[in-house]
């Protein structure tokens, strides 16, 4: 049997004209009737691309020279942009992004669940600042000889390689000032190849305050010698950060310097008098200023009263669970995972709320049998993972709620749901719009199904 021979593809650039935006961001075009997306180019523009791969249906290219602009082209913040994998959407107007997100929402909701866009109330257009807004990444970590010694950063776009970066626009400053401060540190250390990965947190020093607390979590494939350690302390001493290491699973993360009565980083929720502590390897929003506008665009959308009962599903540590307690007479806030249920508890007890109850249950099957399930909700909110809720939402349908909000990562999931809540007798009320990953793909929505009675 002889080998499928490695298709070719021009050396040259071409050039093209941009037709439209593809879900994922790409620039979409065709070559003699075949379909191609181009990164970096923007509908209506005219650009020279680039061949990165050629595949049966469709061509893939990178955008080398921009012809013809768009008014919705701008100069990306970042030096970086046109290499890092972390952003792929800098060289376009943060406006026109969002108005792009709510367009991919909008042709979901139509295509899997039937739903015009005249039906429904689109809801305002939620975003936060466009720059250092991200408070949770992991960063790779690689020895490159060639490069001058250690790189610390996001991957290049369409590759395994590590961007050769000293500064970042997305992460919050706190955390961007450190990539040049950490490749000098991985250098020293004895272990410097034994190092994949650092992932960081931050969290907030107050309510009032934008100061934050970073922590860093050190991946380790070998033991560090008193050496190393001594250099991590006095890093963490100079930059002000907190180290955990982590020398196998999530399970083996620990504090290490500096020493803490409890291992916690916080947020705030002002508007609802809460303080929430979290473990830096906790699942929390990485926008903290867009999570605290779509907590209260959610608790609007339920309409809560003191004698409302809720039920929030994949609840997380509590970040909507406690915000409705403060209205709603119970909450009933459900988890998979059991660490953050006791994550949860805690927070509940920290803010002196004594009207939440938290279980862990398995929401990627049958709820039905849950004994929670048996109590009566006037109102239920879901915020799922990307995956979505297919296998519950039949299961939320019966529990016959007057109002469900869903608050998704993942319109493809949201709108497929929906189509299943309104075979159930549900309508589509309002959906919108948040821009929890600005200059990303990444489309955050919110939508409100209300009983037909």
């Amino acid at each position: 049997m002889s080998r499928r021979r490695r298709q070719r593809f021009p050396s040259e650039p071409v050039r093209l004209h941009i037709n439209s935006l593809s879900h994922e961001g790409r620039g979409v075009s065709n070559i003699d009737g075949k379909v191609c997306f181009v990164s970096g180019a923007l509908p209506g523009e005219e650009v020279l691309a680039r061949y990165v791969n050629s595949r049966r249906q469709f061509d893939e290219l990178v955008t080398e020279k921009v012809i013809a602009a768009v008014s919705e082209r701008v100069q990306p913040p970042c030096e970086f942009a046109g290499i890092c994998g972390g952003c792929s959407l800098q060289h376009f107007n943060p406006d026109s992004q969002l108005a792009f997100k709510e367009s991919v929402l909008l042709e979901h909701l139509s295509h899997h669940a039937g739903i015009d866009r005249h039906e429904i109330e689109l809801l305002p257009r939620l975003n936060g600042p466009n720059e250092h807004y991200r408070r949770k990444a992991r960063l790779a970590v690689r020895i490159v000889s060639k490069k001058g010694g250690a790189l610390v950063g996001f991957r290049e776009h369409r590759s395994s390689f590590i961007t050769d970066m000293n500064n970042c626009q997305v992460l919050v400053a706190e955390a961007a000032r450190l990539i040049t401060p950490l490749r000098h540190l991985i250098d020293a250390l004895q272990i410097s190849r034994e190092i994949p990965q650092i992932e960081l947190a931050a969290g907030e020093l107050g309510p009032d305050t934008d100061a934050l607390q970073v922590a860093l979590v050190l991946r380790h494939l070998a033991p560090l010698p008193d050496g190393d350690l001594e250099r991590l302390r006095s890093f963490s001493e100079e930059w002000n950060v907190h180290w955990y290491l982590q020398p196998g699973g999530v399970d083996t993360v620990e504090l290490f310097y500096p020493v803490l009565p409890q291992p916690r980083l916080h947020y705030f929720l002002p508007e609802f008098d809460l303080d929430i502590a979290f473990h830096p390897m906790d699942f929390t929003q990485i926008n903290g200023n867009v999570n605290r506008a779509i907590v209260s665009r959610t608790m609007g959308l339920l309409a809560l009263s003191p004698e409302d009962r809720v039920l929030d599903l994949f609840c997380g540590l509590g970040n909507f669970t406690l915000a409705l307690a403060r209205t709603a007479s119970a909450v009933v806030g459900v988890e998979g995972s059991a660490a953050m249920v006791q994550r949860g508890q805690e927070n509940a007890a920290h803010n002196g709320l004594i009207n939440t109850q938290f279980y862990a249950a398995d929401l990627s099957k049958t709820i039905a049998s849950q004994p929670w399930v048996g109590q009566s909700y006037e109102k239920i909110l879901l915020d799922p993972p990307r995956s979505g809720a297919a296998e519950i939402i039949d299961d939320v349908a019966r529990l016959a709620a007057k109002r469900i909000v869903y608050v998704s990562c993942n319109p493809v999931t949201l709108a497929r749901d929906a189509g299943k809540l309104l075979n159930a007798g549900y309508r589509l009320k309002s959906a919108g719009v948040m821009d929890m990953f600005p200059h990303t793909t990444h489309v955050e929505s919110i939508a409100l199904f209300e009983t037909m009675d």
